[in-house]
């Protein structure tokens, strides 16, 4: 059985960091994809970073401006999310996804998202 399981959303004030981890067990981690998305309320979900293979260098969403860095340990099976100079703004549901397909789809493997609220 696929999981995907996140962790270290929180409350933290405008300029903070946080440190999000997805651990995943029952696919082929090393083979797949891997990205982050995101939605906040009354929103569509949004991606926010991701590898599109193990090997390859990390894609972001224009609105990270160099505050996100994406990293995966594929010993561990586990990728994270390492957010500096939270904003308002990057409140919302965090999710990773995992898939063969670049980027992942809703048909493709999900956890079951971690909350992020920055307050001002």
């Amino acid at each position: 059985q696929v999981q995907l399981v996140e962790s270290g959303g929180g409350w933290v004030q405008a300029g903070g960091s946080l440190r999000l981890s997805c651990a995943g067990s029952g696919l082929p981690f090393r083979s797949y994809g891997m990205a982050w998305f995101r939605q906040a309320p009354g929103k569509e979900r949004e991606f926010v970073a991701g590898f599109p293979w193990s090997g390859s260098i990390p894609h972001y969403a224009d609105f990270v401006e160099g505050r996100f860095t994406i990293s995966r340990d594929n010993a561990k099976n586990t990728e994270y999310l390492q957010m500096n100079s939270l904003k308002p703004d990057d409140t919302a549901v965090y999710y990773c996804a995992a898939g063969p397909r670049w980027p992942p789809t809703v048909n493709d493997y999900w956890g079951q998202g971690t909350q992020v609220t920055v307050s001002s």
